[in-house]
């Protein structure tokens, strides 16, 4: 079966990229692929006895079939949870797309399934010149956007899928995911989405707690995910 790779991004920060890519990863092993999931850089890691450590990246680890040191899933850790380049600034450290993109590379076929986590949302910046999107870019992989369902994001999402589509990359699909408990007009708010965004619905992830990729993956849809993953 052919390798297939896809770049997990937000409208936000705060949008359940990583529980909506731990969930992605939990379906396509419950279908029998191998998978595997980073995330280059992340910024509001905690002090370990192992080095700095990033509960995103964790939870990645924690779901994938392919074994993976936290290394190779998370190269870049800063400890400040603060925006990527700032948090490296602090740490007099120089963050770059094609060194970001060097990491990436020598794990994409490994796994039936790769998903590679952004930070925040599609602009980002890591240095004065570039962006987490010039990593997608780089690396020319597929977009999978997670819009966080609240109010105000209809407009991050539709300027979010103009920039990939500007940008070059193909976007894959989209999942809704609910932020907010008590959204007003949420199913108008999803329907409006459905009619403007060219790419596929993956799944409405209903407000959970304890949200737990389990049970995000049962959310979500089952038969687009399946198409997007195997072509089947």
């Amino acid at each position: 079966m052919a390798k297939k790779a896809f770049f997990i991004t937000g409208t936000d920060t705060n949008v359940g990229k990583t529980l909506i890519a731990s969930g992605l990863l939990v379906a396509a092993n419950n279908m029998g692929l191998s998978t595997a999931g980073l995330k280059p850089v992340a910024a509001g890691c905690e002090k370990t006895d192992a080095g700095l450590r990033n509960s995103d990246a964790l939870l990645l680890q924690s779901v994938i079939t392919e074994p993976m040191a936290y290394e190779q899933i998370n190269p870049i850790a800063l400890e400040a949870a603060i925006a990527p380049h700032i948090a490296a600034q602090q740490e007099k450290r120089v963050l770059s797309a094609d060194r970001l993109a060097g990491f990436c590379r020598g794990s994409l076929n490994q796994a039936n399934v790769t998903l590679i986590e952004g930070a925040g949302g599609w602009r980002v910046p890591l240095n004065p010149s570039e962006t987490l999107a010039d990593l997608a870019r780089i690396l020319r992989l597929p977009v999978i956007l997670v819009v966080g369902m609240r109010l105000g994001c209809i407009n991050h999402a539709l300027l979010t899928v103009e920039a990939i589509r500007n940008d070059g990359l193909t976007l894959a699909g989209w999942v809704a995911n609910c932020v907010d408990a008590d959204m007003p007009a949420l199913q108008e708010n999803i329907q409006s989405l459905a009619a403007r965004i060219p790419a596929p619905c993956l799944g409405v992830v209903p407000w959970l707690e304890p949200a737990e990729p389990n049970v995000v993956s049962v959310a979500l849809n089952q038969a687009a995910i399946a198409q997007l993953f195997t072509g089947a």
